[in-house]
């Protein structure tokens, strides 16, 4: 396996930022667990697929803003390839210079970096309000990006209308042995969170023992290995709910719960609300969006 411990930008020359606009079916690419000290604007317009950024994993639909920190791990956001399309914009947090946080202007930006090195998904009010300026990004160069770059940033460092995708700072240790194993931990629980996954099969595919391991992935994560698979099943089970017709039963099994009961506690857990209750607010919320 690959060890993706650091990813680097490389902006167009001349410029400090880096703008991406993908419109193609992206089936060919595989996502990967990386960091970058660069902050990342992430805006899909179109398109669903699961979200992976620290120790937060979540399925989304039809669109989501997104800006992620420097040094936050986080995996491609889809599974599957029709994305639909997305603007990716990365940035060094100091790109107008070491000086920026002696600028009272930037003041609410600079807060805006901090509090997004935990993360940050931008609800529906501020996705209609900036995306129209965050797609212009792709369109524009030079002084007249800067500019565009610095209204949207400022706009974000001034709303409520988002949500903390990780509560508490995400510990990432820089280490090349570490990276390359808490990223095959996470291609491990991939690859087997629909069938029973014991303690010993995943520590031997660490080279760990079981309470090596054990106190290893609590630090690295703050969760313990069985939240962890848990929340790979609810993820799992959230798109099912949303993309078939599957009875909750079904979706339950087909998500690696080998107990309905058990299932529905830990969904609830998870999400704040039942299955039920997850997939007709979805299914209301789809409609409104059709309707619009």
């Amino acid at each position: 396996m690959k060890e993706p411990v650091y990813e680097k930008i490389h902006p167009e020359i001349g410029s400090s930022i880096y703008v991406e606009h993908k419109r193609e079916e992206r089936g060919t690419m595989k996502p990967f667990w990386h960091y970058h000290p660069e902050v990342e604007l992430v805006y899909v317009d179109d398109g669903s697929g699961k979200r992976h950024v620290g120790n937060h994993m979540s399925y989304y639909h039809n669109s989501q803003l997104l800006l992620i920190g420097s040094m936050l791990p986080h995996i491609g956001f889809t599974d599957r390839p029709n994305h639909g399309s997305e603007l990716l914009v990365q940035f060094h947090p100091e790109f107008l210079g070491n000086e920026i946080a002696k600028v009272p202007e930037l003041n609410g930006i600079q807060m805006l970096f901090e509090r997004a090195k935990n993360g940050l998904i931008f609800h529906k009010e501020t996705k209609n309000t900036l995306g129209a300026r965050i797609h212009k990004l792709a369109t524009v160069a030079g002084f007249y990006r800067l500019n565009l770059l610095l209204e949207i940033l400022y706009e974000l460092s001034i709303t409520t209308d988002y949500t903390v995708l990780n509560a508490s700072r995400f510990t990432f240790q820089s280490d090349v042995q570490d990276n390359s194993r808490i990223e095959n931990t996470y291609k491990y629980i991939n690859r087997n969170f629909k069938k029973p996954i014991a303690l010993e099969s995943i520590a031997e595919e660490v080279n760990m023992t079981v309470p090596a391991f054990c106190r290893y992935f609590k630090k690295v994560s703050g969760k313990t290995f069985t939240q962890m698979v848990n929340e790979y099943r609810v993820v799992h089970a959230t798109k099912l709910l949303s993309e078939s017709n599957s009875s909750i039963a079904d979706v339950s099994f087909e998500s690696g719960f080998n107990n309905f009961s058990h299932f529905n506690k830990v969904f609830k857990q998870i999400t704040g609300k039942t299955a039920s209750a997850y997939r007709k607010e979805l299914k209301l919320e789809m409609a409104m969006s059709e309707r619009n």
